[in-house]
């Protein structure tokens, strides 16, 4: 009797009520998406690196790889018998997080962690930038971010680690990395997710990678003050054919152009210029003029009936480029009075005058002999200069140590326009230097490293592999520059 009288004293609760009641009371066995993980502390946050390529570290498979938070390392699988449940088992590691969901886990108990607290794991493994924060980065004064060691790094101006003998794909990705429109448009991944594709499309992951190259050089929260650009590099080597590889010295030019090129057809680009980020960019216009010459041991009467007929006139070619080559005067062969070679030295608009429609250049062939000239006919936004330093010849291959005198700021390429485009195109001619590829020392064995403006604090920085240092405008101008970028200023003249 007692037992009814209670159980009709007790209120009724609405349905609303009755579901919230029990919420509440759910024990966490049941309800295993809000228990508290004990072992969060066990998170070692130094050990994180996230650069290196996603596959289990015993299996080598790229399906369903987590990473141990208190280690580092990388495993397959969470259920028994897997080699993440093994390792928590083994090692007394219990966090462990999901590479492609982004989801915590803990094991061997195999239950779900959701806490804000591991936020910023989630931000370094994949960084994201709102359009806001893209348009800030050139105009407001960058604040230095701080890393788990402690050590200060300004977003953007980050060590590239050098796994063997990448250097020279290191100085191009740096200067790529500060040309504005080219990191504005990879730093958000929606402006290339929608690009439609055919199955089996794997030349897209270049496009991948190097977007996430992108988005870590220039994460404002990392765990350290450099990247590794592994998994970019392992793209590079496949879909060249190993043509580049991260352990032998290759040309950046070479790495430049096909890395360009290559990026182009991936963003489905075609001959349009307009028709990826790439071309809207970097891409000009100009006219060639070429003149067949006639043999040399002909006499003269003889020259000028072939140069009378059509095959020596002079035929017009329309072309574009993505940069424009350079040629060095040949160093002197004899020393000075203290018998010491002298440095060359050469103007940079002296160099430019190839292309200004009336220098002509000798061009052979193994049978023929060709006159010809360049003319511009449109400048991109962004002009890139490659100065030839290597010549090779039957034997080995020489190096050119001529200096070239540039101004940093308002260099006028007007003066390389054609005629017709000079009136149209006056006011938008003056360009400023952003980066600049420089090599040092022997032809084969030697090294590089770029000089790149970070524009918001107009500051200039030397990069060598994890070297960072500030770097005066005026000692840029003393280095063997290899290759130079330089963009349409902005300034009216």
């Amino acid at each position: 009797m007692a037992q009814t009288k209670s159980t009709a004293k007790r209120p009724r609760l609405d349905n609303r009520q009755a579901n919230a009641q029990e919420e509440d009371e759910t024990p966490s066995v049941f309800n295993p998406k809000y228990r508290v993980c004990p072992y969060l502390d066990t998170i070692n946050r130094n050990l994180l690196d996230f650069d290196f390529e996603k596959l289990c570290s015993v299996s080598l498979t790229r399906i369903n790889v987590y990473a141990c938070l208190v280690c580092g390392k990388y495993f397959q699988g969470r259920g028994t018998n897997t080699h993440a449940y093994t390792h928590s088992v083994g090692e007394a590691h219990h966090v462990f997080l999901n590479l492609h969901t982004l989801r915590f886990y803990c094991l061997p108990d195999n239950y779900e962690i959701i806490d804000s607290s591991l936020d910023d794991i989630k931000y370094v493994l994949n960084p994201t930038f709102t359009k806001q924060e893209i348009s800030k980065l050139d105009l407001v004064l960058p604040k230095q971010s701080r890393t788990v060691d402690g050590i200060l790094y300004l977003p953007g101006v980050v060590g590239l680690n050098n796994i063997k003998a990448n250097d020279y794909c290191n100085v191009v990705l740096h200067a790529l990395s500060h040309v504005g429109p080219l990191r504005d448009y990879f730093l958000r991944e929606q402006n290339y997710a929608k690009i439609k594709r055919p199955p089996g499309d794997s030349m897209f992951t270049l496009v991948q990678r190097f977007g996430e190259l992108m988005r870590k050089m220039w994460n404002p929260r990392n765990f350290k003050a450099h990247v590794s650009p592994h998994e970019m590099l392992q793209a590079v080597v496949l879909w060249s054919s190993k043509r580049f590889q991260i352990t032998e010295q290759g040309d950046p030019i070479d790495f430049l152009s096909w890395f360009l090129n290559t990026l182009h057809r991936a963003l489905k680009g075609n001959k349009q210029p307009n028709s990826s980020i790439l071309y809207k960019i970097f891409l000009g216009e100009m006219q060639i003029f070429t003149r067949k010459m006639p043999p040399v041991e002909l006499d003269d009467a003889a020259k000028e009936k072939l140069l009378a007929t059509e095959e020596y006139q002079d035929q017009v070619e329309h072309t574009n480029f993505i940069y424009l080559t350079c040629d060095l005067p040949p160093p002197p062969l004899f020393t000075d009075e203290f018998r010491e070679n002298i440095i060359p030295q050469v103007n940079l608009y002296q160099l430019l005058g190839k292309f200004n429609g009336s220098a002509e250049k000798e061009y052979k062939t193994y049978k023929d002999n060709f006159m010809k000239r360049f003319e511009i006919t449109r400048l991109p936004q962004f002009i890139i200069l490659y100065i030839k330093r290597f010549t090779k010849n039957t034997f080995f291959l020489e190096k050119n140590p001529t200096i070239v005198n540039f101004p940093i700021k308002n260099v006028d390429f007007g003066d390389i326009l054609g005629m017709r485009q000079r009136d149209k195109d006056v006011k938008d001619t003056k360009y400023n230097l952003v980066a600049n590829i420089v090599h040092d020392g022997d032809p084969k064995k030697g090294t590089y490293r770029a000089h790149i403006l970070h524009k918001a604090n107009g500051q200039w920085y030397e990069m060598q592999d994890l070297h960072v240092t500030e770097i005066l405008p005026q000692m840029i101008t003393l280095t063997e520059s290899y290759i130079q970028i330089y963009e349409r200023s902005s300034e009216p003249s």
